[in-house]
């Protein structure tokens, strides 16, 4: 068991930090959350860095990397902004594995060499009004007609709604009931019938592009289904990489947050000497670093079981809920070392405690995680209908 970076990932998490001191990407994390704009520029230079696609097959332009490597590149460009990280997670660990796993040939050359050129994205289309945490309750049906499939529903808080190329629609199909008749298809934007509701305001992660998706009588021809009715179990598994990713946004804030206290601790003077010389401040900081390390090991394990393939629904639940409630706790420190300053918008740890409330609701909720780690602990199913 080695916890060592090889020399690969040592010099890949040495390349993002000097990518992030050249472009500056402190302050554009600040410039990003006072305009509220997506950072587009940055699609050109990741495509030349290899940073877009990394974990999808060369066949189709992608990296064919490790999700290990994937989630180090999530992790060090979080510790600017999730923004800054956004590209690199839809890209690699987002909806567009789904199409890579388990779409068609034809799709995949369709969708996949565009996303690793940043010409095009996949946004997932899961959540809607009345159905999140209770997935199989969902109502967006797609009925079956000669020419394919009339889709109908909404989708709420749909990450990259508006601004991507092209969704992937979890639905029911036809009438039939529970797990067994969901499946998945694309739907490419400007597709007639098609619509968008107003952007989100966000507490945190502001830039990133959320609304609601509408679907009325949009057809969708057989060859954009990529997983048909009963094909549940592989929706969700492949959800268990971006649970990763998720986890990954985690512990970049979490890192950002923690260089920041340990840098105005060393710094910034208090009765006539630097607060870390205080252990009041030492024991926050240790305790800091402790979470984070944990949560670390807990994402890492995680992604280097999954190989090339998929982790573990028990280890990415447990490395994502962890994850979830260390950001929160270590990003509220750093605002305590900090004091007055780490509330001030003219620091980015406020910025980062906002930004690390939005995991734990993103990607399944912390209390739905542990459901699942308690039925796979005591080796039961726990149906919360009943």
């Amino acid at each position: 068991m080695d916890f060592k970076l090889d020399e690969e990932q040592f010099i890949l998490v040495n390349t993002l930090r000097r990518m992030g001191k050249r472009e500056g990407f402190r302050d554009l994390a600040a410039k990003i959350d006072r305009t509220g704009q997506f950072p587009f520029e940055l699609m050109s230079k990741y495509r030349q860095a290899g940073l877009l696609g990394m974990t999808l097959s060369p066949e189709h332009g992608g990296g064919g990397q490790s999700a290990l490597n994937t989630i180090l590149t999530i992790e060090e460009l979080a510790k600017f902004s999730p923004m800054i990280a956004a590209p690199v997670f839809e890209s690699s660990v987002g909806a567009v594995r789904v199409v890579e796993l388990f779409g068609t040939e034809e799709q995949k050359r369709r969708i996949l060499p565009g996303v690793c050129t940043g010409e095009l994205s996949v946004s997932v289309c899961m959540t809607e009004p009345a159905s999140g945490s209770d997935l199989t309750a969902l109502s967006t049906k797609a009925v079956e007609c000669p020419a394919g499939y009339l889709l109908n529903g909404r989708k709420t808080f749909i990450t990259g709604a508006g601004e991507a190329s092209h969704y992937l629609v979890y639905c029911r199909f036809n009438a039939t009931p529970g797990f067994k008749g969901i499946g998945a298809l694309l739907v490419e934007k400007g597709a007639p019938g098609l619509s968008f509701g107003k952007q989100e305001e966000f507490m945190g992660l502001r830039g990133m592009p959320s609304c609601d998706v509408v679907f009325e009588d949009v057809l969708v021809p057989v060859d954009d289904v990529v997983i048909k009715a009963g094909g549940f179990k592989n929706l969700m598994t492949s959800f268990d990489l971006e649970r990763c990713g998720n986890a990954a946004m985690c512990l970049g804030i979490a890192g950002g947050a923690l260089e920041e206290a340990k840098s105005f601790a060393m710094e910034r003077q208090a009765f006539g000497r630097p607060i870390c010389e205080f252990q009041a401040i030492q024991f926050m900081v240790a305790d800091m670093a402790m979470k984070l390390d944990a949560a670390r090991l807990l994402v890492y394990r995680a992604a280097a079981g999954a190989g090339q393939g998929l982790p573990s629904i028990y280890e990415a639940s447990v490395a994502k809920c962890f994850a979830n409630e260390m950001v929160v706790a270590v990003t509220n420190d750093a605002m305590q070392v900090l004091g007055g300053y780490g509330y001030s918008k003219e620091f980015p740890v406020e910025r980062m405690a906002r930004d690390a409330r939005a995991w734990g609701v993103a990607g399944g909720t912390m209390q739905m995680l542990k459901i699942t780690m308690a039925s796979m602990i005591f080796g039961r199913r726990f149906d919360q209908r009943k």
